[in-house]
């Protein structure tokens, strides 16, 4: 698969969005994410086709009918098994590596952290992570509990994403689900979206630049 494809009209080029969904109660933003990378595509004159890699704990907080009917895949670690049946079959967490342009993970979780931080891959997302393209951009955005991500392995651990060569969108202040209050919330859908679209699309980077 090339990186720029036509779309079915003939009228927009196409890019391609991984979106990985991790156990996070921010999970139940990814449907407004999908919608939200799709429209900011659409005005930088891209058409943008998402497949969702969503880890089982992920599945907690949104359902599959959320998600925008076109342009947009769901994939579950079950998939992950039933599709491959014998040797020579495609194998998921590598056809996902060649079929996208850019990898989000959104909500990105304290447990999914530590796992790609240090290389663990037990799941859908974390194959596909380990088996990335380091050459394409990848973006995570934490999410979790404002003590968890105070806590000084956090700190190191986001190094070491950044190192791997990650963009991290940093967290925001807010009341959390759990009710405590401060740093540690996913950033806005609208945010991610937005950086996203900006690496995708060279036009868009350069016009926030001015």
């Amino acid at each position: 698969m090339t990186d720029t494809q036509s779309s079915a009209s003939g009228s927009l080029p196409t890019k391609r969005v991984l979106i990985g969904a991790t156990g996070s109660v921010a999970s139940i933003k990814v449907p407004a994410l999908a919608r939200s990378i799709i429209q900011q595509g659409q005005a930088q004159g891209v058409r943008i086709e998402i497949a969702v890699a969503a880890s089982n704990s992920a599945l907690h907080f949104f359902r599959r009918e959320q998600l925008p009917e076109a342009d947009v895949t769901l994939y579950t670690d079950k998939d992950e098994w039933s599709q491959w049946k014998k040797i020579g079959d495609p194998v998921l967490h590598i056809e996902l590596r060649k079929w996208a342009d850019i990898c989000v993970i959104a909500p990105l979780d304290a447990n999914t952290m530590a796992k790609v931080a240090n290389g663990f891959c037990d799941n859908l997302l974390t194959c596909v992570l380990r088996a990335w393209d380091m050459t394409k951009p990848r973006i995570v955005c934490p999410a979790m509990n404002p003590m968890m991500w105070e806590h000084p392995i956090t700190a190191a651990q986001t190094a070491t994403l950044d190192s791997l060569g990650f963009t991290v969108v940093s967290p925001i202040s807010k009341t959390l689900a759990c009710g405590d209050i401060g740093m540690g919330a996913m950033a806005e859908p609208e945010i991610i979206a937005k950086a996203v679209v900006m690496q995708l699309v060279p036009s868009a980077a350069d016009a926030a630049a001015q």
